[in-house]
C-alpha cells in the first residue's frame, strides 16, 4: 500500500471512528432535549459552521458558483445525511447503539458492493468477484457476531 493510501485509509478509520460517537452524541442529546429533529437541527448547523470554515480555509468559495449547474439528483445526498442523522438519533436510544451501527454497517457493504459492481454515480467499477463476495459475507458475519451475546 503507498504511503497516500495509508493516509486515506487513516482519514476513513478515523471518519469510522466517528460515525457511533456521532451517534450517540446525538442520541443522548435528542433524549435529553425530547427530540432527535431538534438534536438533528442542532448537529447540522454545528456542521455547516464547520464545512463552511473548512470551505474559506482552502478558499474553495469560487466553487459554490458552478452550484447551480449540477445535475440536481446530486444533492440528494444532504437527505440521505439528513435521514442518517435523524434515523440514528431516534433509533439507538431505543434498539441500542451497537445494534443501530450493526445495521447501518451492514447497508453499506451491500450498497457499496452494489455501487462499485456497476460503478453507479460515477464511482470506480470493482467488480464482486466470488473472493470479494466471499469477503464481504465474511464482514457481514463478523459485524452481526459482535452484537451476539
Amino acid at each position: 500500500m503507498t504511503s497516500e493510501n495509508l493516509r486515506y485509509a487513516a482519514v476513513m478509520a478515523l471518519a469510522g471512528i466517528g460515525i457511533p460517537v456521532l451517534a450517540a452524541l446525538n442520541a443522548r442529546l435528542g433524549s435529553r432535549l425530547g427530540s432527535p429533529a431538534a438534536a438533528a437541527t442542532i448537529l447540522f448547523v454545528v456542521a455547516f459552521l464547520g464545512a463552511a470554515l473548512t470551505m474559506f480555509a482552502t478558499r474553495g468559495t469560487a466553487a459554490l458558483s458552478a452550484a447551480a449547474d449540477q445535475p440536481k439528483h446530486l444533492f440528494l445526498a444532504g437527505l440521505l445525511v439528513a435521514f442518517y442523522v435523524l434515523s440514528i438519533t431516534w433509533v439507538a436510544p431505543r434498539f441500542g447503539l451497537g445494534n443501530a451501527i450493526m445495521w447501518v454497517l451492514l447497508g453499506q457493504l451491500l450498497s457499496a458492493a452494489v455501487i462499485d459492481q456497476w460503478g453507479l454515480m460515477g464511482a470506480m467499477v470493482r467488480d464482486v468477484t466470488p473472493v470479494r463476495a466471499a469477503g464481504l459475507a465474511f464482514m457481514a458475519i463478523g459485524v452481526i457476531l459482535t452484537q451476539r451475546g
